[in-house]
């Protein structure tokens, strides 16, 4: 029987596992991608419907909120119906919301297209669970921080390529106003043309697919049943919610950064819309390697000492991103503020890999519930953020408020420490792999 996988072949497409790899993290790639490519063109945006500060914090807030429910609702339907279905169903079904903004006519229809732009969030969770089941504790944290972290990197890539796109069909003789609606149809045939090599290429564990498996009397990882009883199982247990915090703090921090990050740029340092992008686009390129580098160091510690030891990395790299974030806050140059994000931003990264290397050791019997509320905390924390600056008015003053409070979240990951006991189970299995 085919078993999880020890270590990660990078280049092969050969195994069940590998397959699961690259096309999670494609996946969640275009659709995170997809979720954040209005964000680099809000200036354009901005300018032809009129938009005020308020709105355009409504706008932000409305891109990570349903997906705190769907992130939840996906977890443990990971667990019921497995990853390849559902996530093939979200590429497939969250594409129509993508081209739904570029048709919009007002700011209302807008808004409601981006609300429903951010159920495709909900990827990261599907991503995580797959890679979850498929590679073994020696190297899940590594091959959870990587897939996230590859497909975080779309955020950083639709920073700096949207407002390309944009210039290469302003170039063809169309004009602005209707050249950033086209520019929104590429992201939504990415989808669809990844959702059907999502189902042609994968299947749900290293033993096949959910349906045969339980119609052959299997018994699955997740558990018999999955859904409700998924999510209320791992609901039940303290650690879920102390890392439902830390990963608001960290991943919450980041997508809120995709969101305003342009627009800080160009109202605070006069920057052009191509250099702002740029610019933004810097800090989620970090996720090619910096989220993957915390679950590789969160392996490795484990491997050297104990469950704890990725407690204590996730404790550290919290302190350095809230640390970051007040100095970028406080950046009087544009050079300066380019180094303090990058900064700041390999912290929170990090930290967001070290974070879901932790997740497949909380509760084995509800992988799907734990994933799918600890994904949804980043984005309560993004929200959050976004109501934050909409009440203080001010980006800068509203990032110096997140350093305080990120650094403060560090308490909730050393208070995830684990008995000796619990150590000595993980210690045995991991000799046993």
């Amino acid at each position: 029987m085919t078993s999880k996988a020890q270590s990660i072949k990078l280049f092969s497409f050969d195994t069940p596992q590998m397959r699961a790899f690259h096309m999670a993290w494609m996946a969640f790639f275009v659709c995170f991608f997809a979720w954040f490519a209005c964000a680099p063109l809000m200036p354009v945006i901005k300018g032809q419907f009129g938009l005020t500060v308020a709105q355009i914090a409504n706008i932000n807030i409305a891109a990570v909120t349903i997906t705190i429910a769907v992130r939840m609702l996906v977890g443990p339907m990971c667990d019921r119906y497995g990853p390849r279905k559902t996530h093939t169903g979200l590429l497939l079904l969250g594409a129509i919301p993508v081209f739904g903004v570029a048709s919009a006519q007002s700011y209302e229809g807008f808004l409601f297209f981006r609300t429903l732009i951010g159920a495709i969030g909900a990827s990261f969770v599907v991503t995580q669970y797959h890679t979850s089941v498929m590679f073994a504790p020696r190297v899940v944290g590594t091959a959870n921080a990587a897939t996230a972290g590859w497909g975080n990197a779309g955020g950083g890539v639709t920073q700096a390529t949207m407002p390309l796109i944009l210039a290469a069909i302003v170039m063809l003789g169309v004009d602005q106003a209707f050249g950033w609606r086209l520019a929104l149809i590429v992201p939504g045939v990415l989808m669809v043309i990844v959702g059907l090599m999502y189902w042609r290429f994968t299947q749900d564990c290293p033993q096949g697919n959910y349906a045969e498996l339980r119609a052959a009397g299997i018994e699955i990882e997740g558990g018999k049943k999955g859904g409700w009883d998924s999510f209320k199982l791992a609901a039940s247990n303290y650690r879920v919610w102390l890392l439902f915090v830390t990963y608001g703090a960290c991943f919450g921090v980041e997508l809120f950064i995709h969101n305003v990050a342009a627009v800080y740029y160009v109202d605070t340092f006069k920057l052009s819309l191509k250099e702002a992008g740029m610019a933004a686009g810097s800090f989620g390129l970090l996720a090619l390697f910096a989220r993957a580098l915390g679950g590789y160091i969160s392996d490795k510690a484990a491997l050297r000492g104990s469950l704890n030891s990725r407690v204590t990395l996730l404790f550290v790299l919290m302190l350095g991103e809230g640390a970051g974030l007040i100095w970028f806050a406080n950046a009087d140059s544009v050079g300066l503020a380019i180094f303090a994000m990058l900064a700041f931003g390999m912290c929170t990264h990090m930290a967001c890999g070290a974070t879901y290397a932790l997740v497949p050791f909380i509760d084995k019997r509800a992988l799907g519930g734990v994933t799918g509320i600890i994904g949804a905390g980043g984005n309560v924390g993004a929200v959050a953020a976004g109501f934050l600056m909409k009440g203080v008015g001010s980006t800068q003053q509203t990032l110096v408020i997140l350093g305080i409070f990120v650094t403060a979240s560090a308490l909730c990951a050393i208070a995830l420490r684990f008995s000796a006991s619990t150590n000595a189970e993980h210690a045995l299995a991991r000799a046993a792999a």
